[in-house]
């Protein structure tokens, strides 16, 4: 496996449009190597959480701080928006203002019609150009 060392792990759907072009907008706008991307359908999750906080997560976007600590739905977004700083951090800090339960609503309600909207890519796993395969541990 990667050297996950400092690292945070975002796990996100393999089969989901929407999540594929979410780590593709976080990608470039992570110059400083903060993020380590792996799909939820990987073997990298078995090898990390346990089964007991596998069953418990949704299966969108999922945030692992270097510390272990799990972030899930709005939060998780939130703070990959903090992390990758600039403008991006600030949107993440006006974001927070509003509170959590809200915020999950909305993000259930984009889950629940992501594949509707966003589809399904044709390759879980679509070619990764060389510079950025050390971004992806499966």
């Amino acid at each position: 496996m990667a050297d996950l060392e400092g690292k945070s792990l975002v796990f996100y759907d393999g089969h989901c449009g929407l999540c594929h072009r979410w780590v593709r907008f976080v990608l470039p706008r992570d110059p400083a190597d903060r993020f380590v991307f792996t799909p939820l359908q990987g073997d990298t999750i078995q090898e990390v959480l346990t089964e007991r906080q596998i069953a418990g997560l949704p299966d969108s976007i999922v945030l692992r701080d270097p510390d272990g600590t799990l972030h899930t739905r709005s939060d998780a977004v939130l703070r990959i928006l903090r992390g990758v700083g600039g403008g991006w951090a600030l949107l993440a800090a006006l974001g927070r203002v509003v509170p959590r339960s809200l915020r999950d609503l909305v993000y259930d309600g984009v889950a629940r019609i992501r594949h509707r909207v966003f589809g399904r890519p044709a390759e879980a796993c679509p070619m990764m150009p060389a510079r950025l395969r050390h971004k992806f541990v499966f």
